[in-house]
C-alpha cells in the first residue's frame, strides 16, 4: 500500500512546479483544516497548482488513483468544508493568486482563485472602484473560497452576497474539464447558468480556479452610528425607521457582553454612555448633508419612541472605522474561548421572534454556558456564539452543544429558515440538512453532484 501511495506522489509531482507538493506534518496540519476545532486532520499531501490545467491534470490524477480532494482557501470556513481527515489530497490555491486582467469600460477584474479578498479590495480602490463585500476574514480569506460559500459579510443589506458579483468562472469538474462559464456576459439567454451551480457549491461538483468580478463605484462618505438599545424587539422598529428615509449599507447587532470583551481584551473605551443589552451598528453613505439632516431625524424619532436610549456619529472615516471595532473585532476576542458557533438566519421580520425563543432554549440547555450574541440583523443573519467553560473537556462540551442542536433547528425550520447564512455546510452542519432543505432537494442536489463529479472525489462526504 504504501509503495501505491509513494508512486501515485511521484506520478503528481511530475503535474506540478518543483515544491509544490508538500507531505510534512507541519503542513499537512496547517493546510488540512479550517477554523473549525471539532475534526481530526489527516491528509495525504498538499498540492499547490498555479494554473487551471494543473488543476484538471491533479483531477484526472484524482480519479485514475481513486484520490478523494479537499479544496483550501484562506481555510476561514466555520463549517468543515475545508477539513481533510480521510488522506484526500489537499488542493491548496495559495500560489493561483493574480489579479489577470481588468476591463476599465465594464468595470469587470478577472482574477485566480487564490487572490485575497483585500487584495481585490485594494485592487478596486486602485482604480477608484470599490468591491463591497466585505467581512472580518478579508485579510485572509481567498476569492475562490468566498464565491465557493457563497459569503455574504457586513454590507450585504446594501450590496448583496458573493453571487451578485461574480460574472464568469473558471471551474475543473470532478471529471476533470475545464469550463468557461457566462465569460463576464451582462446579458446571456443560452440554456443554464452553471455558474450558478458552482457558487456555493462547496467544492462538491468541482474546483473554482479563476473569476470574473464586477467592481462599482466607491462610496464618498461612510458614515456609522452606533446605538444602544432596551431591549431586542425594538430593532426591527430601527430597521425600519432608517430604511425608510436613507439607505443603508449595513444594520449590525450584538449584546452588551460581546461589547464587554471586546472592550476589555482590546482596551476600548465604552463608546456610548449608556450601558444597554443590546447595541446596533448602522452604516450609510452620508452623499449630502440632507442625508444627515434625515439619519439625525430618524435618531432623535427613535429617543423619543424610547427604541434608542443613546447613540454616537462618526465625524470622520477615522471615527468610523473605530466604532466598527465594537463589531468587527468580537470573533477574534472570543476565538481562545474556541466558540460553538452557529450562523443561522431568518427573514429579518422574525429575527426578534426567533432569538428569544432561542434565548429560552439556550438558557434551559446550557446554564452554565456563557453566550455571544452577534449578527447581521439588516438581513436576517444572527451568530449564536456557546463559549467552552474553561474547566470543561472540550469534546463534552461539543456533545452538550450538539444536543441541542435539534431544539433549535426545529424553531428555525417552523419560520422557514436557514442553518447556515454565510459559511455553508460542510461536515458541522450536514446532519441537519433536511431542517432548511426538503428531501426532494437534497436528492435533486445529489443527482447534480453525480453528473458533475460520478466517481465522488470532489471533497466527498461534504453538504451531503
Amino acid at each position: 500500500m504504501e509503495l501505491f501511495v509513494q508512486s501515485s506522489l511521484d506520478a503528481l509531482k511530475s503535474i506540478l512546479d518543483a515544491d509544490c507538493l508538500l507531505t510534512d506534518n507541519d503542513s499537512l496540519q496547517q493546510y488540512g483544516k479550517d477554523w473549525t476545532n471539532n475534526y481530526s486532520i489527516s491528509p495525504l499531501a498538499i498540492a499547490f497548482p498555479k494554473t487551471t490545467d494543473q488543476v484538471a491534470e491533479i483531477v484526472r490524477w484524482a480519479n485514475k488513483n481513486q484520490v478523494a480532494l479537499v479544496p483550501s482557501g484562506g481555510r476561514t470556513g466555520l463549517s468543515g468544508g475545508a477539513v481533510a481527515s480521510n488522506h484526500e489530497l489537499v488542493v491548496a490555491f495559495d500560489k493561483m493568486n493574480q489579479i489577470e486582467n481588468f476591463e476599465q469600460s465594464t468595470q469587470q477584474v478577472t482574477c485566480q482563485a487564490g487572490v485575497i479578498t483585500e487584495q481585490l479590495q485594494q485592487f478596486a480602490m486602485d482604480n477608484d472602484l470599490y468591491y463591497p463585500v466585505d467581512f472580518a476574514s478579508s485579510g485572509s480569506s481567498q476569492i475562490g473560497g468566498n464565491i465557493a460559500t457563497n459569503a455574504g459579510g457586513i454590507k450585504v443589506i446594501r450590496y448583496g452576497l458573493t453571487r451578485d458579483w461574480v460574472m464568469g468562472l473558471t471551474v475543473v469538474t470532478g471529471k476533470g474539464d475545464i469550463l468557461n462559464l457566462n465569460s463576464g456576459l451582462i446579458k446571456n439567454a443560452t440554456g443554464f447558468d452553471l455558474r450558478h451551480l458552482f457558487i456555493g457549491s462547496e467544492g462538491i461538483l468541482g474546483f473554482i480556479t479563476e473569476a470574473t468580478i464586477k467592481l462599482t463605484r466607491q462610496p464618498t462618505s461612510l458614515t456609522v452610528l452606533l446605538l444602544a438599545i432596551p431591549e431586542l424587539e425594538k430593532v426591527k422598529t430601527l430597521l425600519n425607521l432608517f430604511q425608510k428615509d436613507i439607505e443603508l449599507t449595513a444594520f449590525e447587532f450584538f449584546s452588551d457582553k460581546a461589547m464587554e470583551k471586546v472592550m476589555k481584551h482590546h482596551n476600548l473605551p465604552r463608546p456610548v454612555e449608556s450601558e444597554a443589552p443590546f447595541y446596533c451598528l448602522l452604516e450609510f453613505d452620508a452623499t449630502s448633508e440632507e442625508i444627515i439632516e434625515r439619519a439625525l431625524s430618524c435618531f432623535e424619532s427613535g429617543l423619543e419612541d424610547e427604541a434608542i436610549l443613546n447613540g454616537v456619529m462618526s465625524q470622520s472615516q477615522q471615527q468610523a472605522d473605530e466604532l466598527w471595532k465594537y463589531r468587527e473585532y468580537i470573533s477574534e476576542t472570543i476565538s481562545s474561548r474556541k466558540p460553538y458557533k452557529n450562523d443561522i438566519a431568518v427573514t429579518p421580520d422574525k429575527v426578534s421572534d426567533f432569538l428569544h425563543k432561542v434565548d429560552s432554549i439556550v438558557s434551559e440547555h446550557y446554564p452554565a454556558f456563557e453566550v455571544i450574541w452577534f449578527g447581521h440583523i439588516g438581513d436576517g443573519n444572527l451568530h449564536l456564539n456557546i463559549l467552552a467553560p474553561e474547566d470543561m473537556e472540550y469534546k463534552d462540551f461539543i456533545s452538550a452543544c450538539e444536543k441541542v442542536n435539534p431544539l433549535i433547528f426545529s424553531e428555525l425550520q417552523k419560520m422557514g429558515g436557514s442553518i447556515s447564512a454565510e459559511h455553508g455546510v460542510g461536515l458541522l452542519k450536514k446532519p441537519y440538512l433536511s431542517y432548511s432543505r426538503s428531501e426532494q432537494e437534497i436528492a435533486y442536489m445529489q443527482g447534480i453532484k453525480l453528473a458533475f463529479d460520478p466517481n465522488n472525489i470532489m471533497n466527498p462526504g461534504k453538504v451531503f
